[in-house]
């Protein structure tokens, strides 16, 4: 008997997050703050948020662990 690990989001092609979005998933997934990535991006923490919540909401993901593993999995 073999074990299969599936994920929501494994399905889901990479090319469905926006530029800014999937460099929003990369800073957050490396442990940075919402204030912090806004920074380094020119953004306001807001615009942060709101990339985040699209993320979420086009792939279903409700934690940000589960935003990490999209990361780890994306190669970001």
């Amino acid at each position: 008997m073999s074990l299969t690990l599936t994920t929501p989001y494994a399905e889901a092609p990479a090319p469905v997050l926006a530029p800014r979005e999937r460099e929003t998933l990369r800073h957050i997934a490396a442990g940075r703050t919402y204030l912090q990535t806004a920074r380094h991006m020119g953004l306001s923490k807001h615009t942060v948020d709101a990339y985040l919540r699209r993320i979420r909401a086009k792939l279903n993901i409700s934690s940000t662990a589960e935003l990490t593993r999209l990361a780890i999995s994306l190669g970001l």
